[in-house]
């Protein structure tokens, strides 16, 4: 399984920026041709507000609160079709749906917009997911999602006004949920043929050359070293025709 997810591929460059493409243009139809759309959030706690669910990741509120959502949704949404390519799109559109209706049911009044909420979710996956498979590339992927984006704890308390964190906060549980429901499909590590049950040092032929304690066998080298210091010589007359 680590093969088929540590492996580089299109994919890993496209879809990523694809979905950033498409959240810049919805948000460029927003400004130039319909500002209406912005409505389409999530509402919590109100049935018209459910279509948020599904629409709110790519409504933002200005330039640069997209700006700030667009780069670490970008590497985070890599890193998920890199080192987890086989469920990367269950985890995204899941995560929009469970984070979406986490965030209708615990937000308050007001209209919830914008991909903070798959980001966390995104941040949480990748973390809880490297250290319960215990795979030393997921966990030093673990190390630097924390390093990169672990301030962004804060955001899931109501420390700012103006920001939804009901929605980080969804995202956030999203994720931690994701990375237990996918713990089945974990990569493990490559081991090496004498790591393996299979594997008997006895028919080794390199092992047979050292004893118990791991020491070099001195007759095994003496006889290796008469049979590559062997010189053959030919004897060749003047009047012979042997070439």
């Amino acid at each position: 399984m680590s093969q088929q997810q540590f492996r580089y591929s299109n994919s890993v460059i496209v879809y990523p920026l694809l979905l950033v493409f498409s959240i810049w243009v919805v948000f460029w139809y927003q400004i130039r041709i319909d500002s209406s759309i912005r409505n389409f959030g999530i509402y919590p706690n109100k049935l018209e507000g459910l279509l948020g669910v599904f629409t709110s990741p790519f409504l933002h509120s200005s330039l640069s609160h997209l700006y700030n959502n667009s780069i670490p949704l970008l590497v985070l949404s890599m890193a998920l079709f890199y080192f987890y390519n086989n469920i990367a799109w269950r985890v995204l559109f899941f995560g929009i749906l469970v984070s979406g209706i986490l965030t209708w049911f615990i937000g308050k009044s007001g209209n919830h917009i914008g991909a903070s909420g798959i980001i966390y979710m995104l941040v949480s996956f990748i973390f809880f997911k490297g250290i319960i498979a215990k795979h030393y590339r997921l966990i030093a992927l673990s190390l630097i999602i924390i390093f990169l984006y672990g301030s962004m704890i804060w955001y899931i308390f109501p420390i700012k006004d103006g920001i939804s964190w009901e929605g980080h906060l969804g995202g956030l549980i999203t994720g931690f949920i994701f990375a237990l429901i996918f713990r089945t499909r974990i990569a493990k590590p490559e081991r090496y043929i004498w790591e393996t049950e299979a594997y008997n040092k006895e028919d080794d032929p390199f092992m047979k050359h050292f004893d118990a304690d791991g020491n070099f066998i001195e007759e095994d080298l003496d006889e290796l070293g008469k049979q590559n210091s062997q010189i053959k010589y030919f004897y060749k007359s003047k009047d012979s025709d042997f070439d």
